[in-house]
């Protein structure tokens, strides 16, 4: 077995390899960028090694940096994660070359099923059923859009080196193909040093259902049943879960035995997964194979208790898997969420910034948390803008979800925006409930974006309680405190007025009786009596109690002299005042914000990478002005309405703002 091991990626995937290399008695190596001095990955390993800049391709992506990272501290092995290096053959070439052990597959593979084009050749020959397309590398937008009309629309382009959701497009006609084709290469370029696309028929109504794998290389290749991957949002996943709500068992049967297929005709070693799509009738076509650990294994670990980077490890080692088919089961389900850094009420624009605050829930047999970042640490403009995997299990998929609910309510961030209201829609939504999925789910459930009304609806008499509680626990503190002064004396109130969402509710607070916690009241909201019970003390960001015997968590901030609460995803700022004071609250003017009607703002932080007008030109609504390159993805902005170009705020290959003025208008 290895002595050391480097592994050879960042965040919450680096943290994940440390830990099980921990467990073994391996020791670990990180590698790091300018931007991830402070990393949690690298506080967590035995050595860190500085390899570069920021930029990933001046940090992550060398080859020869990694090779002499592993070299200079006696390294005999690297795990690479996913991304990055994962799946390139150079690398695992480099690393045997100097004598290093790469845990994954051998080169071989990697160029077979890296490659999509080719790998659905390959996946053809083997028997493996494959989705129409057009397999050859395409010159230009002209062929693209000629390719498409000869398949079909919709047709899918995409990124023969791609992955994650870049340099992926799907076109409904010429126009939309064209400049598909263009999208796609450039992102391709940017993310892969690779600019090829394919184009492929885009079946409707598809699920995206996947197969893991586990092979030895010494004649062991075992699939560890299914995941479901369906909710995606710019064909990235967004919720994964095993095993599928849609899968039979022959079907499953079928599915696993094809990619084991696959994995065998390229002499597949190490841990791998088949993506497949899986329409309305249970008819499966091969989508890609991806030749590394999968971003969400977690759920596979779940339900079949197995430590994938575990046995990868071994394997890489050369010990021969003693799992047999028959012994990989089917415990329970597991759902997966992934926490970013974007702002879902903003079309999911990434966020960057400090985690002025950052405190999980607490994790345990049911609930389990990958993360690669901490309290007072930083989300940076340059990598993918995961916070954290959160996964919970349960027996059912029922218990499953309602476990995820429990826990996104636990989750507290702050200081970057963060896509947890959007998870607890998800988790609510009877669509999703009821496991039919499609990945257009979030496209037809969500047909104008995300938007507060999409969020779980909530009696609001929970939160006015719950705030008329907290706040009578912090009059009560200082009324202790200012009565033990001189002269001072102060009464207890019962009565308050709850300003909640611009209407005011009167409250009546009793002590509960009988009451085990810290903090028990009957309070009477609008002539209605709430029972709320707490062990909450004053100061914790988190209230979890009871309102009449049902469990609440809500988040709590002080805003000047109110409260942001959060709960179930939703948020509302709430005011307790005495009723005089919510008399006078009434007759207090509302500030307008400024109309920012005449001016293009960047919707992110970012680079402008190209700028389409000119000051003095006539623009019609829908054209292009500007586009934003952001964590390596494109975003094309375009003009809301008909105008005239004003004046010129930025230039392209400027760094922008969240806000900042690109364009003004007349």
């Amino acid at each position: 077995m290895f002595e050391k091991i480097l592994i050879a990626n960042r965040g919450e995937i680096a943290c994940r390899v440390i830990r099980t290399a921990r467990r073994m008695g391996i020791k670990t190596v990180a590698v790091y960028s300018d931007a991830d001095r402070n990393a949690l990955h690298v506080e967590m390993a035995d050595e860190a090694v500085h390899i570069g800049a920021a930029p990933s391709a001046q940090s992550y992506l060398l080859i020869e940096k990694i090779v002499e990272a592993c070299k200079a501290t006696g390294a005999q092995a690297v795990h690479p994660g996913y991304g990055f290096l994962s799946e390139k053959r150079e690398f695992q070439e480099a690393l045997a070359a100097a004598g290093i052990a790469f845990i994954g597959p051998d080169a071989f593979a990697i160029q077979a099923m890296g490659d999509k084009i080719e790998s659905k050749k390959l996946a053809k020959k083997a028997g493996v059923s494959t989705v129409p397309g057009y397999l050859g590398v395409i010159a230009d937008d002209s062929e693209a859009v000629t390719i498409a009309r000869d398949i079909g629309y919709p047709v899918m382009i995409k990124a023969s080196a791609g992955g994650g959701g870049k340099g992926m497009r799907v076109a409904w006609n010429d126009e939309e193909a064209r400049e598909g084709f263009r999208s796609a290469t450039n992102e391709a370029r940017s993310s892969f040093a690779d600019d090829r696309v394919f184009v492929e028929k885009y079946i409707q109504q598809p699920r995206h259902i996947e197969i893991q794998l586990l092979a030895d290389g010494q004649g062991t290749c075992l699939y560890l049943h299914e995941r479901e991957c369906s909710i995606q949002r710019r064909h990235q996943k967004v919720i994964e879960e095993a095993p599928s709500p849609f899968l039979d068992a022959a079907t499953r049967k079928a599915m696993g035995e094809q990619a084991v297929a696959l994995a065998n005709a390229v002499q597949y070693k190490s841990a791998g997964t088949v993506e497949f799509i899986v329409d309305a009738e249970r008819n499966f076509y091969f989508l890609e194979m991806n030749t590394r650990l999968q971003v969400e294994h977690p759920v596979t670990e779940l339900i079949t208790g197995l430590d994938l980077v575990e046995l990868m490890i071994r394997v890489a080692a050369g010990e021969k898997l003693t799992l047999r088919q028959e012994d990989v089961q089917l415990n329970g389900w597991a759902v997966e969420a992934r926490v970013y850094a974007e702002d879902p009420f903003r079309n999911f624009l990434p966020s960057t910034g400090r985690l002025t605050h950052y405190r999980p829930p607490a994790a345990d047999s049911h609930v389990r948390v990958d993360t690669g970042v901490y309290e007072g640490g930083e989300i940076s403009m340059y990598y993918d803008p995961m916070i954290a995997k959160l996964c919970t299990w349960g027996p059912t998929r029922d218990a499953a979800i309602a476990e995820m609910r429990e826990a996104l309510d636990q989750y507290y961030i702050r200081g970057v925006s963060h896509n947890i209201p959007f998870l607890a829609s998800l988790m609510a939504n009877q669509r999703f409930v009821d496991g039919r999925l499609t990945t257009n789910f979030i496209a037809e459930e969500y047909p104008t974006g995300f938007h507060a009304s999409d969020l779980p609806p909530e009696d609001p008499a929970v939160l006015i309680a719950v705030a008329a509680v907290i706040h009578r626990s912090l009059n009560d503190r200082d009324i202790q405190i200012s009565g033990k002064m001189a002269g001072n004396k102060a009464t207890v109130r019962d009565d308050w007025v709850v300003v909640l969402d611009g209407t005011r509710h009167p409250v009546h607070l009793h002590a509960a009786e009988g009451k085990a916690q810290r903090i028990g009241y009957a309070v009477e909201v609008d002539g209605q009596r709430h029972t709320v019970l707490s062990d909450w003390r004053i100061g914790e960001p988190l209230f979890h109690g009871t309102v009449n015997g049902t469990d609440v968590r809500v988040q709590i901030d002080r805003v000047g002299i109110g409260y942001r609460l959060h709960h179930s995803g939703s948020q509302a700022v709430v005011k307790v005042l005495t009723p005089k004071a919510a008399a006078l609250d009434a007759l207090m003017p509302v500030k307008a914000p400024p109309d920012m009607s005449k001016f293009l703002l960047s919707p992110m932080p970012g680079l402008l990478v190209s700028l389409a007008v000119s000051e003095g030109q006539e623009v019609k609504a829908g054209e292009v002005l500007a586009v934003v390159e952001a964590m390596k993805m494109e975003n094309i902005l375009r003009a809301s309405q008909d105008g005239t170009v004003a004046k010129i705020h930025a230039a392209p290959g400027s760094s922008l703002a969240v806000d900042q003025k690109i364009v003004e208008f007349a």
